[in-house]
């Protein structure tokens, strides 16, 4: 009984270590992922726990955290297969125009980095970003009481309305400038709100626009594999169009009388329009009754009328009863 408990409390171990292994396989020095390292930065900027982690352009790895040390930033990351020197640099790059951040690194240095030693702030350099910075302005400006800024302006002037002229119309023009800014303060807080707006719209829209540029980056990639064959075709179709032009232009004076006869046709089938229409409208019945005719294979169907002289009774006797009588002329047609 001792010998079972024993086993299943050695089963429970080793099952928890295996658990605790599988979820930090990336942590285990034999088959992890690649040698954590760490880097101060002035900023963020936006630099997420996620993040892409590049060499040239290549993805070496992988940002794993970010956080706050005293008055700097500390970013670790995850490399593999990539050698970094002691004097390899680092810094956050702008991925797509929406904003999207990754870690780039400059590996420099005959020694290698060691993981233990974090990159200084010295070697780490922090994008400036243009979206912080027009939040930043507009929260500034909203807090700016226009009215105060109007009537301390007018204090300004007043305070120097004795000294020389020139001080005296920039002080006026300060003033007049600060009724501009007052009246037009709902002007101003709309046309922020709107760039906040603006802002928000296309981050929610970041994976729609990203696809849109990838999609034209691949476009423009066909199109460059495809420049030679591009060139080909058109210098193909220039080609054709000048043996073309030298075609007519050789030939000018044998088509020129063939399109004149062509238009004298062409004007005398417009004149008798009626006639061909009124014609074939005539030979549809002579159609239909050809097709009757041989319609029943190797044999033409034949009919002959007025041969015999048509039914007669001539005292009492009659003389070809199964005569038949020729058809009447169409009245619409009249008589020919």
């Amino acid at each position: 009984m001792r010998r079972e408990a024993l086993v299943g409390l050695v089963t429970v171990v080793v099952l928890a270590l295996g658990v605790l292994a599988a979820f930090n396989a990336d942590d285990l020095p034999i088959i992890g992922g690649g040698t954590t390292y760490s880097a101060y930065f002035g900023e963020s900027a936006g630099l997420v726990a996620g993040n892409e982690v590049s060499v040239a352009g290549v993805k070496v790895g992988q940002v794993r955290r970010v956080s706050l040390a005293g008055n700097k930033v500390l970013v670790e990351f995850r490399v593999s297969d990539v050698f970094l020197g002691d004097r390899t640099s680092a810094s956050i790059q702008i991925r797509t125009v929406l904003g999207d951040k990754y870690l780039a690194l400059q590996p420099d240095g005959t020694q290698a980095q060691d993981p233990r030693q974090t990159i200084p702030k010295s070697r780490t350099m922090s994008p400036f970003d243009v979206t912080d910075a027009i939040n930043q302005l507009g929260s500034t400006v909203g807090q700016i009481d226009p009215t105060q800024l109007a009537q301390s302006f007018q204090v300004i002037s007043d305070a120097l309305k004795d000294t020389p002229a020139p001080l005296k119309e920039a002080a006026a023009g300060l003033s007049s400038l600060s009724t501009t800014i007052a009246s037009r303060d709902d002007q101003i807080a709309g046309m922020l709100s709107g760039t906040n707006q603006l802002s928000a719209t296309v981050a929610s829209r970041d994976g729609e626009i990203s696809k849109l540029l990838d999609d034209g980056n691949l476009l423009l990639g066909v199109v460059q594999q495809r420049k030679q064959a591009i060139a080909q075709l058109l210098t193909g179709t220039q080609q054709l169009a000048k043996q073309l032009s030298g075609l007519v232009t050789d030939n000018q004076n044998q088509l020129q009388p063939a399109l004149d006869q062509l238009d004298e046709v062409t004007a005398v089938l417009a004149r008798n329009q009626d006639n061909l229409n009124h014609a074939l409208a005539s030979l549809a019945p002579f159609v239909r009754v050809f097709n009757n005719t041989i319609g029943t294979g190797r044999w033409f169907d034949g009919y002959i009328c007025g041969l015999l002289p048509p039914a007669q009774t001539t005292a009492g006797l009659e003389f070809n009863p199964g005569g038949c009588s020729t058809p009447l002329a169409d009245p619409s047609l009249g008589s020919k």
